[in-house]
C-alpha cells in the first residue's frame, strides 16, 4: 500500500485537491438520482434526505475521522467530525443565495424537517455531557457513544411520523410547493438503476474520503497546522463538498425539503461518527481527548442549528442581501468561527 506519509507536501496536496474534486462531481450527479428515489420509493424528500443522502454524502466525512482514529489522530478524528456539522449547516446559507424567488428557509419549513433540527441539537449535547463526569467504558465504548445511536434510532422514528402523520402543518405558500420533476416518466431510469448508481457515487466518496484523510495527516504533520486546525477546516471542508453541491443542485431543481433536510441528516450522521470514533479509537475513551478548541466548534454547532430552526419557525420571505436572518447569521458566524479555530490552531 502506498505510504501517503512518505510523500512530499506537494504530491498530498495535490491527492488532497484530486479527492475533494472527486467528492464535489459525486455529490452534484447524486441529487437528482436522490429526487427519483424519494418519488419511487414513496420514502419523500425528508426521509430519503435524513436517511439515504444524508448517510452518502457523509461517507468521505465518515472515512476520514474513523481511519484519523484507528490510526491515532483523535483531533482529526473529532475535528473533522465537528467541522463537517458546521460547515454543512453554513452551506444553507450560501444556497440560500443561490434561491432567489424567496428565502430558502422560507419554502423548506416542514414538520419533519424541524424535527430533525431538534434531533441535531439533542445529538450534539450528549458529547458535551462527557466532560461533566468521570470517563467510563463499556466494552471499550463510552456510555455517550450508546446513547447516540440510540438517540439517533429513535428520532428517525419521530421524523417518519411527523413526515407521515404530521400534527400541524406549515401555511403553504407557492414557494414551499414541491415541484415536479423536470424528466418525462418516460425517460425515467428504473428503480434498480436509480439504486445501483446512487450505491456507486457513494463508493467513490467512501474512497475519496480515504485520499482526503491520509493527505490530511501528512500536511498537518509537514505543516505547522494542528490536527484540529486541518480537521475542522480543510479535511472538514473537503469531505462536506457533496453537501454543498446536492444541497444547491436540490434548490435549482425546486427540491427544497431535501435540500434542508439532506443537510440535517449529513449532521446527524456525522454526530454519529463520534460514536464510531470512540470505538476505533484504541487508547481508551475519544471523548478524552477533546480540547478546548473541539468544544468551541460543538457549541458553534449547536448555535448555528438553534439560528437555523428559528428561521424555519420564523419563514422570513425576504431578508438582508434577500436572503433570511439566518443564513446571513450562519455565515457570519461560521466565518468568524473559522478565522479563529485558524488563527488559535
Amino acid at each position: 500500500m502506498l505510504e501517503f506519509a512518505d510523500q512530499s507536501l506537494a504530491f498530498n496536496i495535490a491527492l488532497f485537491l484530486l479527492s475533494a474534486l472527486a467528492i464535489g462531481l459525486s455529490g452534484f450527479w447524486m441529487t437528482g438520482i436522490a429526487e427519483g428515489l424519494a418519488e419511487k420509493t414513496g420514502l419523500g424528500q425528508a426521509l430519503m434526505g435524513a436517511l439515504f443522502l444524508g448517510f452518502s454524502t457523509s461517507l468521505p466525512g465518515i472515512v476520514t475521522s474513523v481511519t484519523a482514529a484507528l490510526e491515532g489522530y483523535p483531533h482529526l478524528a473529532i475535528g473533522n467530525a465537528l467541522g463537517d456539522i458546521a460547515v454543512q449547516t453554513a452551506f444553507l446559507g450560501i444556497a440560500d443565495i443561490t434561491y432567489l424567488e424567496a428565502n430558502l428557509e422560507y419554502a423548506a419549513a416542514d414538520a419533519a424537517t424541524l424535527t430533525q433540527g431538534t434531533l441535531l441539537i439533542v445529538l450534539l449535547a450528549i458529547p458535551l455531557l462527557t466532560i461533566g463526569y468521570p470517563s467510563i467504558t463499556l466494552w471499550g465504548i463510552h456510555p455517550a457513544s450508546i446513547a447516540l445511536v440510540a438517540t439517533y434510532i429513535f428520532g428517525l422514528r419521530l421524523v417518519a411520523e411527523a413526515q407521515n402523520l404530521p400534527m400541524w402543518k406549515p401555511q403553504q405558500t407557492k414557494e414551499s410547493t414541491v415541484k415536479e420533476p423536470q424528466a418525462e416518466e418516460s425517460e425515467s431510469p428504473g428503480l434498480i438503476s436509480l439504486w445501483l448508481r446512487f450505491f456507486l457515487l457513494a463508493a467513490v466518496l467512501g474512497i475519496a474520503g480515504y485520499g482526503v484523510e491520509q493527505a490530511g495527516v501528512s500536511i498537518a504533520n509537514s505543516t505547522s497546522l494542528s490536527e484540529n486546525a486541518v480537521g475542522s477546516l480543510f479535511t472538514a471542508i473537503s469531505t462536506s463538498l457533496p453537501e454543498l453541491v446536492t444541497t444547491i443542485a436540490a434548490v435549482q431543481r425546486g427540491a427544497f425539503t431535501l435540500a434542508v433536510s439532506g443537510v440535517l441528516g449529513g449532521n446527524s450522521f456525522d454526530v454519529l461518527v463520534l460514536a464510531l470514533c470512540d470505538l476505533a479509537y484504541g487508547k481508551g475513551s475519544i471523548y478524552e481527548a477533546l480540547t478546548q478548541s473541539e468544544l468551541f466548534v460543538l457549541a458553534l454547532t449547536i448555535l448555528m442549528t438553534g439560528i437555523l430552526l428559528l428561521g424555519l419557525l420564523r419563514r422570513e420571505e425576504h431578508g438582508i442581501g434577500n436572503i433570511g436572518f439566518e443564513s446571513f447569521f450562519l455565515l457570519l458566524l461560521y466565518l468568524c468561527g473559522f478565522l479563529l479555530v485558524f488563527f488559535s490552531g
